[in-house]
Formats: structure tokens, C-alpha cells, sequence
């Protein structure tokens, strides 16, 4: 399968999961969240790396949906659009048994561990 027939769905998919990939951009959406629309150079402040390369990642972001961008005057402000992470939470829920049936395994070897009485072996 070539780019060209990749649906449309798929290739937004990917770009979703392709910035969450990245701890510096899971970390802008983390202060988005906790402190609400700042100005790049606010963001920047978190970072020890030139406004530039915050400046890709914002990119990316923007690009993925997560973030939007606003010009107040001269900066630019960044805000977090979390409706695209429904998509991932979609995308995990067929998932979410096995890990629900870890947790029941977990159960059960903790109860035969403990063995009759509930005293251990």
C-alpha cells in the first residue's frame, strides 16, 4: 500500500500518535492542561532547548489537532484541543479487557498466594 492509498482516518491516526510519542510534546499538553492557554515564550520557559525546536513541536501538535494557535499581538498563544485524544481513548477501548484480565489474574495470584485461611503457604 503507497501513501497515496492510506485513508484519510489512518494518516490522521498516525499523526496523533506520532506527537504523543514525544515526552516534550506529551509535557506541553500536560501545562496546557494544568495552567491553561500560555504564550510560547511561557511554554519555552519549561524547556531547556531554543524557542525553535518548541516552536516544531508545537508544530506538530497543531498539526495533530492537540493544540491551537492564536496571535494576541506580537506572541502567539497555545491552547490545548483535547477532542483528538478521544480518538486514542477509542482506539485503546478494544484493549481495555486484556488489561482488565491482567488485573483478575493479578487478583487470583494474590488470593492463591495467600493460600487457605488467607495466613500465605
Amino acid at each position: 500500500m503507497t501513501a497515496i492509498d492510506v485513508p484519510e482516518d489512518r494518516l490522521r491516526e498516525d499523526r496523533l500518535f506520532s506527537a504523543l510519542a514525544n515526552p516534550t510534546r506529551r509535557e506541553v499538553l500536560r501545562l496546557l492542561r494544568v495552567k491553561g492557554p500560555q504564550p510560547v515564550q511561557r511554554l519555552a520557559d519549561h524547556f531547556d532547548m531554543r524557542r525553535p525546536s518548541l516552536s516544531e513541536h508545537l508544530k506538530v501538535l497543531r498539526e495533530a489537532g492537540l493544540v491551537s494557535e492564536r496571535r494576541k499581538g506580537r506572541e502567539r498563544h497555545y491552547r490545548l484541543e483535547a477532542g483528538p485524544l478521544s480518538e486514542v481513548q477509542h482506539w485503546l477501548g478494544p484493549y481495555e479487557r486484556f488489561w482488565r484480565g491482567m488485573e483478575d489474574l493479578e487478583d487470583l495470584r494474590g488470593l492463591l498466594d495467600r493460600g487457605p485461611g488467607g495466613t500465605g503457604a
